[in-house]
C-alpha cells in the first residue's frame, strides 16, 4: 500500500496494468527512435535506449531492447536539468539535450540523450527520455575529454515545440558525419514526443493521481522484491580482484571489490588505482548502471528494472580513480572498463549464488571504428561496430558464442549494410575454435573478423580487453582465449589501439572466448563428440583435456 500526495494505491492489479502500460510506452519509444533512425549504428545495430521517469526522476521502465550500460548516460540526467532550470521555466513542448559525464548528460560523449517533461494539469508528471549512440566522433584523441568530443551539458534543445536552430546548428557543426546527426537527432525529437502523446493518453483514462500512486508502488514493490532476493544470498563478505588491460595503456590496472551481503541490503566497496590518461576511466553513473545490472542477474533476472533496485544497494569507490573518474578524464571506452566490473562481482559472489553466477564472459565490448574519406559520395565516414565474444558458461548450460554480453546489448550490423555504406569488405566473419573454456559446461566462442579497407588513409582504432589475460573458468572449469588483433603483411602496426590503413590492407578481430564451468572430465562424451562434429573444438582438444576420441 502506497501513499502518495494523499492519495492511496490499494490495488495491485491496476498498479500492474499501469505498470505494463508504462513498459509499452518505453517499447513504442524504443521502435520509433529504430525505425526513423538514419545511420547504421541506431537503424540497424539499435544502440540506443528509451526510459521513463518519474518526476523526481526516478526511473520507472527502461525498454528491454536497450543496453544496461546506456542507464549510466540517462541516470541523474533529470536532477540536472532541474538544478539548472527553476520551478517554473520549464515549458511543456521542451526538450532538452546532453552527453557531457561531468555534467548529468551521459557516461560518454558519443552517447546523447534527449528528455522532455510531462505536464498533467499543469505541473510536470513524468520525464520521458531516450538515448541514441551518435557513431561520429572518429579520429579523436583521449587523453582527455576535451579531445573526445562536443560536450553538451543539459540545454534546451525544443522551446515550447519550436526546434533551436542556432543551438542545432552549433552541435551539427562540431560532427564530423553531420547529415546522419540531424536525422538522428529528428529521430530522438519524434519518439519522445510520441512518448509524451501516449502517456497523456494513459492519463486521460486512469487520471494524474492515479498514475502517479502507482508509479510510486512500483518502486515499492521493486525494492520489496529486491530485498527478498538479497535476505537469500548467505550473509558475508566477499572478495575478488581482476586485471585490466587495454590497447591504449602499457601496463595492466589491478581492479577489486568487496561485496557485503548483511540481511536484505548489500554494499560494493571498489578499488582501483587514480584515473589514467585514456579513455578507459569510469563516471558514477556508469559504475551504478554496471552494479545494478550485476545484482539483478544474480540474485533475480526478472526485477523490474526502475529505481526501487537501487534502494537497498550501496556502492562505494575511490573518487578520482578509474572507477569513479572526476573531470577532466577522459571516458569513451568506458564500457571495457564496466564489463570488467560485471566480472568482479560475478567472481566475488560465485561461492555464495553458484547456481546462478556465470564464469568470465569476454570482458570487454571490443570497439571497432573505422573513419575517412568515402570517394564515392566525397564524404566523410565513420563506421563504428563492437564486435560480440564469447559469454561465460553456467551450472548448467554452455555459454553462447559470438554475442553481446552484460552491459551492452547491440545487435551486429550485417556484412551487406556494412558494404553498402561503407568503402570496407568483410573477408571473415567467423566463430573462433578453442576459443571457449573448458569445463562441464563450455564457455562461449569468440568471434574473428576480417575487414579489408578500400580507401586511402582510413583511420582504424580498436577498444578492447582480454588481449594479456584470459577470462576466467568456476569450478574447476578452464579459461577461454584471449583477443587480439592482426593486420596484413605491409600494414602499419596497431600503436595503443591505433593505426592508419591504406587500399588494400586487412585487420582481423579476434574477441575473447569464455570461461568454463565446472570440471572438463565431468562433461557428458556425447556432448564433446557433439562439438568436435560442430567444429567448437578440435579432435585433439577432445582427446587430450576430455579424454575423449572422437
Amino acid at each position: 500500500m502506497t501513499h502518495t500526495e494523499g492519495k492511496t494505491m490499494q490495488d495491485p492489479v491496476l498498479v500492474e496494468v499501469i505498470g505494463s502500460a508504462l513498459s509499452s510506452i518505453v517499447e513504442e519509444m524504443g521502435e520509433t527512435l529504430v525505425r526513423a533512425a538514419y545511420s547504421t549504428n541506431i537503424k540497424e545495430r539499435r544502440d540506443c535506449t528509451a526510459s521513463l521517469f518519474d518526476a523526481a526522476g526516478r526511473m520507472l521502465a527502461q525498454d528491454e531492447g536497450g543496453s544496461p550500460l546506456h542507464l549510466g548516460s540517462l541516470m541523474g540526467i533529470v536532477d540536472e536539468i532541474t538544478r539548472r532550470y527553476p520551478a517554473g521555466t520549464i515549458e511543456d513542448g521542451d526538450t532538452f539535450i546532453g552527453n557531457d559525464p561531468f555534467t548529468g548528460g551521459g557516461s560518454h560523449l558519443p552517447d546523447i540523450v534527449l528528455v522532455s517533461p510531462v505536464f498533467l494539469d499543469g505541473e510536470i508528471t513524468a520525464w520521458v527520455a531516450n538515448l541514441a549512440h551518435h557513431a561520429d566522433f572518429g579520429d579523436r584523441g583521449h587523453a582527455h575529454i576535451f579531445q573526445e568530443g562536443l560536450r553538451i551539458p543539459p540545454v534546451r534543445l525544443m522551446r515550447r515545440g519550436e526546434l533551436q536552430n542556432d543551438l542545432f546548428e552549433l552541435i551539427l557543426l562540431n560532427c564530423q558525419v553531420p547529415h546522419e546527426r540531424r536525422a538522428d537527432l529528428r529521430a530522438q525529437i519524434a519518439a519522445n514526443r510520441l512518448a509524451v502523446t501516449r502517456y497523456t493518453e494513459l492519463a486521460a483514462r486512469y487520471g494524474r493521481d492515479t498514475l502517479v500512486a502507482a508509479a510510486a508502488a512500483l518502486l515499492d514493490y521493486t525494492e520489496r522484491r529486491t530485498r527478498a532476493a538479497i535476505a537469500k544470498v548467505p550473509d558475508g563478505t566477499y572478495t575478488f580482484a581482476d586485471r585490466f588491460d587495454c590497447p591504449e595503456l602499457d601496463d595492466e590496472l589491478d581492479l577489486g571489490v568487496t561485496v557485503t551481503v548483511h540481511g536484505d541490503e548489500v554494499t560494493f566497496d571498489f578499488t582501483a588505482p587514480p584515473q589514467v590518461r585514456a579513455s578507459v576511466n569510469v563516471v558514477w553513473t556508469a559504475l551504478y548502471a554496471a552494479v545494478y545490472y550485476s545484482l539483478k542477474t544474480l540474485v533475480d533476472p526478472d526485477i523490474i528494472p526502475n529505481a526501487g533496485l537501487h534502494r537497498p544497494v550501496t556502492i562505494n569507490a575511490p573518487r578520482g580513480s578509474v572507477l569513479n573518474c572526476t573531470e577532466p578524464a577522459a571516458v569513451n571506452g568506458r564500457s571495457e572498463t564496466c564489463q570488467r566490473v560485471v566480472d568482479l562481482i560475478h567472481g566475488a559472489l560465485a561461492t555464495a549464488v553458484p547456481e546462478t553466477v556465470t564464469a568470465a564472459s569476454n570482458g570487454a565490448n571490443t570497439g571497432v571504428h573505422f573513419s575517412g574519406v568515402d570517394s564515392r559520395t566525397g564524404r566523410y565516414f565513420v563506421y563504428l561496430e563492437t564486435i560480440g565474444g564469447g559469454c561465460g558458461a553456467r551450472l548448467g548450460k554452455d555459454g553462447m558464442d559470438g554475442v553481446q554480453v552484460h552491459m551492452t546489448n547491440t545487435s551486429n550490423l550485417p556484412v551487406e549494410a556494412l558494404e553498402t555504406e561503407y568503402p570496407l569488405v568483410v573477408e571473415e566473419y567467423a566463430l573462433i575454435d578453442d576459443s571457449g573454456g573448458d569445463g562441464r559446461t563450455r564457455g562461449g566462442m569468440g568471434i574473428r573478423r576480417t575487414v579489408r579497407v578500400e580507401e586511402s588513409d582510413v583511420h582504424f582504432w580498436l577498444d578492447t580487453s582480454r588481449q594479456r589475460s584470459q577470462p576466467w573458468g568456476l569450478f574447476g572449469g578452464g579459461p577461454g582465449a584471449s583477443a587480439g588483433v592482426e593486420l596484413s603483411e605491409g600494414a602499419q602496426p596497431v600503436e595503443h589501439g591505433y593505426t592508419r590503413l591504406q587500399p588494400g590492407d586487412r585487420v582481423s578481430i579476434r574477441t575473447a572466448g569464455a570461461g568454463g564451468y565446472g570440471p572438463p572430465s565431468e562433461r557428458d562424451p556425447d556432448q564433446v563428440r557433439r562439438d568436435v562434429a560442430e567444429g567448437r573444438i578440435s579432435a585433439e582438444r577432445a582427446r587430450t583435456v576430455y579424454g575423449v576420441e572422437s
